[in-house]
């Protein structure tokens, strides 16, 4: 890792995460997941309008998240009409800003996408299941910290380009 010119830390914001983060990886640029805050977005969507509205909210609110960021959001979530609204879609819209107000610094999605940098887990989390969990959590299978790493380097090698798996076995031959 110290050879790489940017470490990039794609969280889903989970507490204490991003202080680990900044113990254990200093350098990291710190990612929020964008499905995640979507789903806060979505959430607060659905309790402010119904139905086809609501999921209106939502792509034109994750829109704006996703090509201007997440401080353009904020404004215009701070510009609805909290008069027209009952006291508890107000609870909500104030959790939700106080949610974005707390991660907006992890939000510059228009930034992340434009140097190529990946904005949501899916793929990893997607890896994580057929690359680790299919191999190493079969029924009945006990790993050891050397054993459980040996096979999740091969089985990663395994699950990508067909050619660095076949280079592999000729070198180690």
């Amino acid at each position: 890792m110290d050879r790489a010119r940017r470490w990039i830390a794609l969280t889903d914001g989970g507490n204490g995460l991003e202080d680990f983060i900044d113990t254990n990886f200093p350098r990291a640029e710190k990612i929020i997941d964008f499905q995640h805050v979507a789903g806060h977005v979505g959430a607060f969507a659905r309790v402010f309008r119904a139905g086809d509205k609501a999921e209106r909210l939502v792509a034109a609110w994750c829109h704006i998240l996703k090509h201007a960021g997440g401080h353009q959001l904020i404004r215009v979530l701070q510009r609805l009409d909290r008069k027209k609204m009952a006291p508890a879609v107000q609870e909500e819209l104030d959790r939700l800003l106080r949610y974005l107000g707390n991660h907006v610094h992890r939000m510059d999605y228009p930034r992340y996408l434009r140097q190529g940098w990946q904005i949501a887990s899916g793929a990893v989390e997607s890896a994580c299941k057929t690359v680790v969990n299919q191999r190493l959590c079969l029924g009945g299978m006990r790993w050891g910290e050397e054993g459980s790493d040996a096979v999740a380097h091969l089985r990663a090698l395994y699950r990508s380009d067909p050619d660095q798996w076949e280079a592999f076995w000729a070198i180690a031959a």
